[in-house]
Formats: C-alpha cells, sequence, structure tokens
C-alpha cells in the first residue's frame, strides 16, 4: 500500500534550498519515491489552513517512507535543512487501489 510523506515548506535562503532540494531529490529517488506534488499554486478552499508551498511525496510503502526517512543519503540533505528552510513534516498510509 502506497505511503505519503506531505510537507508544508517555508523557505528561509534560496541558495541552502536549491542544495537541499537537489539532495533530497536524489534520496527519495533511492528509495522508491516519487514527487506528485512539488511546490505550485495553492487555492484555499476552507479552514484556516494557510501553507507556503506543499509537497507530496509518494513511496511504495510506510516501511520505504520510514527507511528513507532515516537514511544516510536523507541525512546528507538534512545538513543544509535548518538553513534552507522551515516546515512541518507528516506520513500517511495511502488506500490500496481496488481494480
Amino acid at each position: 500500500m502506497p505511503a505519503y510523506i506531505i510537507s508544508d515548506v517555508t523557505v528561509r535562503d534560496s541558495e541552502a534550498f536549491q542544495t537541499y532540494r537537489t539532495r533530497a531529490a536524489a534520496s527519495i529517488a533511492r528509495y522508491g519515491g516519487h514527487y506528485l506534488v512539488r511546490g505550485g499554486p495553492i487555492e484555499k478552499l476552507e479552514g484556516d489552513w494557510s501553507p507556503n508551498a506543499i509537497v507530496i511525496v509518494e513511496f511504495p510503502d510506510v516501511e520505504r517512507a520510514r527507511a528513507w526517512y532515516g537514511s544516510s543519503e536523507y541525512a546528507h540533505a538534512l545538513e543544509v535543512r535548518d538553513q534552507a528552510l522551515s516546515r512541518n513534516l507528516i506520513l500517511v498510509d495511502g488506500v490500496r487501489q481496488e481494480g
């Protein structure tokens, strides 16, 4: 069953953010993940949530998502995270596709 990392990102430093983004993308691909959403316009429909930029990454399953998050490859991206951005980050299970 797929799993999703969902992040609400605020960029602090554009140059550091590009470094983080490049390193994170390489690590995500290595663990079987791919981007479904990577920024872009946000249209608020209901509620008080006002995110700056949303990133959604799909992994094959929760175990792969957790393995990525704890990996040495992703740790390399985290070296610049605090300079690059602030964020809220969650991991959620997807639903099994009927078919």
